[in-house]
């Protein structure tokens, strides 16, 4: 087939520690303390994060108490930013609130059974992963997931909780996921990590990721075996490039000990585990 005939895709997700996650989780915590208490409550709430300040400022109109400044301080613990050495502090960080109530010109709307945001959202299900999302965001989520469990499980202790995955998949004419071009995986770390330890758990990674998309590669190939016989042809070449990835990472890293760890490679190591199951 020729190439002109696919197309890449990328999609990327972030772990819970990044600005834009740690925004949502609070916000989502005080819809959630709000409704707790009021299911009626009316809660338009943003939350903007930098080093050492969360501000939380928006309109709402409910019958529950919320403490925002405890509320806060436990969502930016949970995540794992209990220490000053991280540059965000739960225990230290200033919290700003500015939440008023809902304005009376929306109210009045609202009331009376309307809507005071409107939008529409296009979306699908499609049938490449178990969870009937794309495969490029699917993985991205998994690595992220994987991410924040191997720090919080004192696996890879030097991590810390902002990272950030992304994943290409190149899809053939009939929008049909043909391979994985790349993938990268972004993180902080501590700066007491060896080159050594860092190449370590790279060549550990390389397992772990093959295991992570087990699930996901024997779904699209029980889903599409014919297309997913078009890894065979790339397999040997991916795995190539892989290595060179790999080895040009090292260097990098070793040049830059304390910048974080950035693994870009394409990872044809995983094709062995999406064929096996075809």
């Amino acid at each position: 087939m020729s190439s002109q005939n696919r197309f890449l895709f990328t999609s990327e997700s972030v772990t819970e520690g990044h600005p834009d996650k740690i925004a949502d989780q609070i916000s989502d915590a005080i819809l959630d303390a709000c409704l707790e208490q009021d299911p009626y409550s009316r809660v338009a709430c943003e939350t903007l994060t930098c080093t050492g300040l969360v501000m939380i400022a928006g309109e709402i109109t409910t019958n529950a108490y919320v403490d925002f400044q405890s509320l806060v301080r436990g969502v930016i613990s949970s995540i794992g930013y209990d220490n000053a050495v991280y540059g965000f502090d739960s225990n230290t960080c200033s919290v700003v609130s500015s939440i008023n109530k809902q304005s009376g010109d929306i109210a009045m709307g609202v009331d009376t059974g309307g809507a005071c945001d409107q939008g529409m959202i296009l979306c699908y299900a499609t049938n490449e992963t178990p969870e009937l999302m794309p495969l490029p965001i699917a993985l991205a989520h998994k690595l992220a997931h994987k991410l924040t469990e191997v720090r919080k499980s004192g696996k890879l202790p030097y991590l810390r909780p902002d990272g950030k995955s992304q994943v290409t998949v190149e899809y053939d004419e009939n929008g049909r996921p043909m391979r994985i071009d790349a993938v990268v995986v972004s993180t902080q770390h501590s700066e007491a990590i060896t080159t050594d330890e860092l190449r370590a758990d790279l060549d550990k990674m390389r397992a772990d990721l093959a295991a992570l998309m087990d699930s996901v590669g024997k779904f699209a190939s029980d889903s599409g075996r014919e297309g997913m016989r078009a890894f065979d042809g790339v397999r040997t070449r991916a795995q190539a490039q892989a290595t060179q990835s790999l080895e040009s990472i090292e260097h990098q890293i070793a040049a830059k000990p304390l910048t974080s760890v950035l693994v870009a490679f394409a990872v044809g190591m995983l094709f062995g585990k999406l064929m096996d199951r075809r």
